[in-house]
């Protein structure tokens, strides 16, 4: 498992250990597995998925629902195929509850009706927040109490999960760490924090330059999707709505993309099993590094 920040250098890093060892790449970006988002997700180029077999990416259409869950369930029975054929298969993204997913489990919670999440979609679109918090805090007290109640995603799900289990979600959730039938190795990609916030930078003016524009405006009718509720896409939305300009819009892009690479880090360093690289460091031989692991 190769993780770590936003702009790291994982994809770069995943494609080379792959080619060393000879084993395909499973995806853990929540955005990436959508088609179309390849500017705005720095997915992999058509090269680079030409070098290497990827699973993961450019999946599913925006519109189509996907969860921790479902991922769980098919990359841990994807995994399983691939090691009757691949002694080692290389999985690499950033996204914490993918990861977690996969190494840990996660409790097993209900799918969503479709009807029943359109519902509670368009509630939240005419009324917005409040009237979703007020029925969590009569289904839920208990996680309502621990939510961030600034938080619209995790508050939509936690009640759909009571209105479609018709129990409280807290109750469903039991954190018990899953026995997974094979080995599971942890490395982790940082670099200072100047240089990473150089490399973020540099890829969102390079993402502009690749045609994030246009890119995030053939996906303006379908912005009320959460697929697309992301960094890189909901700061150009506003742009197209007229409510800054695109230049104000870059320097968002920017700084929530900074942002999102501190939270990273953060959840990720309260793993003690991770094994950390510095790609900073100019010394180090990652490739050398990571196969003493293996």
């Amino acid at each position: 498992m190769l993780l770590g920040p936003t702009g790291v250098g994982k994809t770069d890093w995943s494609i080379l250990l792959a080619e060393k060892i000879g084993c395909p790449i499973l995806s853990a970006d929540s955005r990436q597995i959508y088609k179309g988002m390849t500017i705005g997700t720095a997915a992999p180029t058509v090269n680079q998925l030409n070098r290497v077999k990827h699973y993961f990416v450019g999946k599913l259409s925006p519109e189509e629902y996907y969860s921790a869950s479902l991922f769980e369930e098919e990359a841990i029975a994807l995994i399983q195929d691939l090691h009757k054929h691949h002694d080692t298969v290389v999985m690499s993204g950033g996204s914490m509850l993918y990861i977690d997913a996969v190494c840990n489990g996660i409790d097993e919670i209900p799918t969503v009706d479709k009807a029943l999440r359109l519902e509670i979609q368009e509630l939240y679109q005419k009324e917005g927040i409040d009237p979703i918090r007020n029925q969590l805090k009569m289904l839920d007290p208990t996680f309502y109490n621990q939510v961030d109640l600034k938080n619209p995603k995790r508050i939509i799900h936690a009640l759909e999960i009571c209105l479609m289990s018709g129990k409280p979600y807290s109750s469903l959730r039991t954190n018990q760490k899953k026995t997974r039938p094979f080995r599971i190795i942890k490395i982790g990609f940082n670099r200072d924090r100047d240089d990473l916030y150089s490399r973020i930078n540099q890829r969102v003016d390079e993402m502009i330059q690749e045609g994030l524009l246009d890119e995030v405006r053939g996906f303006y009718p379908l912005r009320h999707l959460n697929s697309l509720n992301t960094v890189g896409y909901k700061e150009i939305f506003d742009f197209l709505d007229g409510n800054n300009t695109l230049e104000f819009a870059i320097d968002k892009i920017k700084q929530h993309s900074r942002n999102y690479a501190r939270k990273q880090i953060t959840w990720f360093k309260r793993d003690k099993e991770i094994h950390w690289i510095d790609l900073s460091d100019p010394d180090v031989n990652v490739l050398d590094t990571i196969l003493t692991l293996l």
